[in-house]
């Protein structure tokens, strides 16, 4: 019996009671992964059960996924501890409710060839819009790509993930751009123009860009103009009382998951 191949790239879920959106996930791993020019056995798809009580391990089992159990209800733990098992020399991450693009994949490849890239995002687009969701698009995105980062499917090389010291357990929401930053500084440590790929990278390259298609279940539950009063709420809480902030990031991503399970 031979040991199997390692992976070129390991692709981590983290997951909590995502038995409604991980089929449809999977299915576009699969056809990316297809599509992949290393081949498909080049890509570990590893799903980071957060102690789901729904059919998530099984469907993902089913798929042919590795899943491991991380037992801390938190989404920074959740990919911590995908990334713990991952074997791939390139470590990538996409929430459960997302799709992905055909290119991913081969997008990510292309982008860590090359050494003045340290990681960073393919870039994403929203299942559908509104006004309110555009606002909202607006007033996230542009933020972000003046910091140099990007939304979607995050990855990096598996050696640096590491160096960066990972996804910080300590807070409850926003640990994805806190690590892109970390990785930026490592990068910049290392090469000083060293960046982090973000939607406009595939043109510089000359490859398909890979957005990946995110869910709109927080704008279904709360409605399409809910993040301008969101933040509202998030900015007084976080002058006020810390307690009072942690408790309003608990209520908003984490009990308005276990609402919509009930």
């Amino acid at each position: 019996m031979t040991d199997a191949p390692i992976p070129k790239i390991s692709l981590v879920i983290p997951a909590w009671n995502e038995a409604a959106y991980l089929p449809r996930l999977l299915a576009t791993v699969a056809a990316a992964r297809a599509r992949f020019r290393g081949g498909a056995e080049s890509i570990e798809v590893i799903v980071a059960d957060n102690g789901s009580t729904d059919d998530t391990a099984a469907i993902a089992r089913a798929a042919g996924c590795r899943v491991t159990h991380v037992a801390r209800r938190a989404i920074a733990a959740a990919r911590n501890g995908g990334a713990a098992v991952a074997r791939g020399e390139i470590i990538a991450f996409v929430d459960a409710d997302y799709r992905i693009h055909p290119e991913t994949f081969n997008f990510i490849e292309a982008v860590l060839a090359r050494p003045d890239y340290a990681g960073g995002g393919t870039g994403a687009t929203m299942e559908r819009w509104s006004l309110g969701i555009r606002f909202t698009w607006c007033a996230v995105l542009p933020p972000l790509w003046m910091l140099g980062v990007d939304g979607g499917v995050w990855f990096c090389r598996r050696a640096d993930f590491h160096a960066a010291g990972g996804y910080d357990e300590s807070i409850r929401a926003s640990e994805d751009v806190r690590f892109l930053l970390a990785l930026k500084r490592l990068g910049r440590r290392r090469r000083p123009l060293q960046r982090l790929a973000t939607r406009f990278t595939a043109r510089r390259l000359g490859v398909p860009r890979a957005f990946a298609i995110v869910s709109c279940r927080k704008f279904d539950r709360y409605g399409d103009w809910h993040f301008l009063p969101l933040v509202l709420r998030g900015t007084f809480w976080f002058i006020v009382s810390r307690r009072g902030f942690d408790r309003f990031v608990q209520g908003y991503w984490y009990e308005g998951r276990e609402a919509d399970k009930a």
